[in-house]
């Protein structure tokens, strides 16, 4: 795991990116592939930004928050890639599951027993 954060027109604190690695790190457990992620940390306008660019193979994510706090946008950009990660983990898992479930295939097994005469009446 390999974090690069990138402060812009503010002071680099070790408090702050100590809080942007843990936070940012914490993304690695729902990933398959070691991650790099480059964090840029700024202020524009009296906003505090925080945006998360984050690769691991062959996925790629991407977030961008501001706010009043630095700390609040590092939390919530941090929550919109935890949110990326989920939502492409789902589509995945139910593109792959297309099957009947259990109770669908006892049912139809059920029906087509129950019409197809028996062959050991005779």
């Amino acid at each position: 795991m390999h974090i690069a954060i990138t402060f812009r027109h503010l002071e680099s604190t070790e408090a702050i990116k100590d809080y942007a690695h843990d936070k940012v790190g914490r993304v690695q457990k729902f990933l398959r592939k070691p991650m790099k992620a480059n964090v840029t940390l700024s202020i524009e306008k009296g906003q505090q930004i925080a945006e998360v660019s984050v690769n691991a193979g062959s996925e790629h994510y991407t977030a961008k928050e501001s706010s009043e706090n630095m700390y609040g946008s590092i939390d919530r950009v941090v929550d919109k890639l935890m949110h990326q990660v989920q939502h492409a983990k789902t589509v995945k898992v139910g593109s792959k599951r297309g099957g009947m479930s259990a109770g669908e295939f006892a049912r139809i097994s059920q029906a087509e027993i129950e019409r197809t005469p028996a062959a050991n009446e005779d």
